[in-house]
C-alpha cells in the first residue's frame, strides 16, 4: 500500500497542516485549525483552491492539540486515498547549536528541545505540543523535526559573535538566524530559476508577518538579519525587529516593566502594528490614507534597505535578489520601493512586470527587474512544508 507525509505548523493559537503523497507530488490538502483558544475552526482547501474541509466549534469552546490532532486525523483519512500516512514532520523553530540537521523525535530529543525554551519562548513551547499530542494520539507514528535555525549552521562562526563575553557566547548567547526552512527551499529553487543566483551573491527576503533577510553564497547562508531571537533585523507585523539594548534599560527604570511585560511589547505591540496604531496586516496599511500607515511602511521599507546594503557588504557585491513570503510575493508597492532604493546597487526594475505581476503558484517564479539590469530580482513563493516533507521522507523512508 502506498504511504502518505503529513506536516504540521504549529503556533499557540493555530494549528496549520499540508498532506502529501510520499512521492511528494502535488499535496493533497493544505489547511489550518485556527482560534484554538476561544472560537475554532477548520478549514482546508486542495492545490486548486476548493474548500473541502469545513467545521466549527462553538463560541468560547478551547480546543487542546491532543483534540485538535484527534480530530484532524480522522478528517484527512478520506483524503489519503488508499494511501497509509507513514510519518509525521514538523516545523520547530529552534535547534540551539545541537540540531543542524532534521531529526527523528523521541523522548531524549524532545528533553533537549525543552531546554530551548528560553531562546524561544513564544514559538517553542507551541511546536513542541503537537509531537507529544501526537505520541499520545498515534503512539508509533514516526515524527520528524526540522529546524528554522538549521540552515544557517554553516555561517562563518565570526558572524555568529555578539560582542558580549565568550562565557555568554559559550552558554549560547549567539547569532542563530531563523526562517531557516523557506531559505533553504528557495536555494533548492535557484538553480532552476537563476544560474547565476545559485552560484553567485544572492539576498532573499522573506517578509511576512514575520520578517527577516538572508545573504547567500553558492546557495548557503553566511548572514541572517535574525539573531538570537526572532525579535532581531527587519521590522515585522508586531515585532520591533533591531532596537538599541538602552531602550530595554529605559523602559525597566522609566516604565516599571518587567521581563515579560517587554516581552509583551516587543513581540505582540511594535512592528507595523505599533508605528501604525491601525494595524500589522501589509495589505490594510497600504490601502490607507493615513499619515501613520504610510510612515509604518516607508518604515519598513528603510529598514530592509539598510539591510540589504549590510549584506551586499558581506557578500562583497550582489548578483540577485528574492522576494518571498505573503508580503514578498504579494506587495507589488513594497518590491517596487526596495528596488527603487537598491538602484545604487546596479539594480533596475521592470515596473509594469512587478506591478502586474499575478499571485503565482508553487513551483513558479518571475523576473521583475529589467533588461540589462546588474542585479536580478526574482518572485518565487517559499513552501517551508514542502522542504519539511523532503526531509521527512528522507529520514522515514530513506
Amino acid at each position: 500500500m502506498s504511504q502518505a507525509i503529513v506536516v504540521f505548523n504549529a503556533g499557540s493559537s493555530s494549528l496549520k497542516f499540508s498532506l502529501f503523497p510520499a512521492d511528494l507530488g502535488a499535496p493533497w490538502l493544505h489547511g489550518q485549525i485556527d482560534g484554538l483558544q476561544g472560537k475554532p475552526r477548520l478549514r482546508a482547501h486542495t492545490p486548486d483552491g476548493a474548500e473541502v474541509l469545513k467545521h466549527d466549534w462553538p463560541q468560547g469552546r478551547a480546543l487542546s492539540h491532543d483534540e485538535a490532532l484527534a480530530f484532524l486525523l480522522k478528517a484527512i483519512e478520506p483524503f489519503l486515498k488508499g494511501h497509509t500516512l507513514c510519518a509525521v514532520g514538523h516545523r520547530i523553530v529552534h535547534g540551539g547549536g545541537r540540531f543542524s540537521e532534521p531529526v527523528k523525535l523521541d523522548d531524549a530529543v524532545l528533553a533537549e528541545l525543552d531546554a530551548l525554551v528560553p531562546l524561544a519562548p513564544l514559538h517553542q513551547p507551541h511546536n513542541l505540543s503537537p509531537v507529544r499530542a501526537l505520541q499520545r494520539v498515534a503512539p508509533g507514528l514516526p515524527q520528524v523535526g526540522c529546524f528554522d535555525t538549521a540552515f544557517h549552521a554553516g555561517c562563518p562562526p565570526l558572524h555568529q559573535r555578539f560582542a558580549l563575553p565568550r562565557e555568554l557566547h559559550d552558554a549560547g548567547v549567539r547569532r542563530y538566524g531563523f526562517h531557516g526552512l523557506s531559505y533553504e527551499y528557495i536555494a533548492s529553487r535557484l538553480p532552476q530559476v537563476d544560474a547565476r543566483a545559485a552560484q553567485g551573491r544572492t539576498v532573499v527576503m522573506h517578509l511576512g508577518n514575520g520578517a527577516s533577510m538572508c545573504a547567500l553564497q553558492g546557495g548557503r547562508s553566511v548572514a541572517s538579519s535574525m539573531g538570537f531571537t526572532a525579535l532581531d533585523g527587519l521590522m515585522m507585523g508586531t515585532r520591533c525587529g533591531s532596537l538599541d539594548a538602552g531602550v530595554l534599560l529605559w523602559l525597566m527604570d522609566e516604565r516599571g516593566l518587567d521581563a515579560r511585560g517587554i516581552e509583551h511589547l516587543l513581540y505582540s505591540e511594535s512592528g507595523l502594528l505599533g508605528v501604525s496604531g491601525e494595524s500589522p496586516d501589509m495589505r490594510t496599511l497600504l490601502a490607507s490614507e493615513r499619515a501613520e500607515a504610510k510612515e509604518a511602511v516607508d518604515l519598513y521599507v528603510h529598514r530592509i534597505t539598510r539591510e540589504l546594503g549590510a549584506m551586499a557588504a558581506v557578500l562583497g557585491g550582489l548578483d540577485a535578489v528574492v522576494f518571498t513570503a505573503g508580503i514578498g510575493e504579494r506587495a507589488a508597492p513594497v518590491r517596487e520601493a526596495v528596488c527603487r532604493q537598491a538602484a545604487w546597487l546596479g539594480l533596475a526594475l521592470d515596473e509594469a512586470v512587478n506591478r502586474e505581476a499575478p499571485p503565482l503558484p508553487d513551483g513558479e517564479q518571475l523576473r521583475i527587474s529589467a533588461a540589462g539590469s546588474a542585479v536580478a530580482a526574482w518572485v518565487v513563493p517559499t513552501d517551508e512544508e514542502r522542504m519539511i516533507a523532503r526531509h521527512t521522507r528522507r529520514l522515514v523512508l530513506g
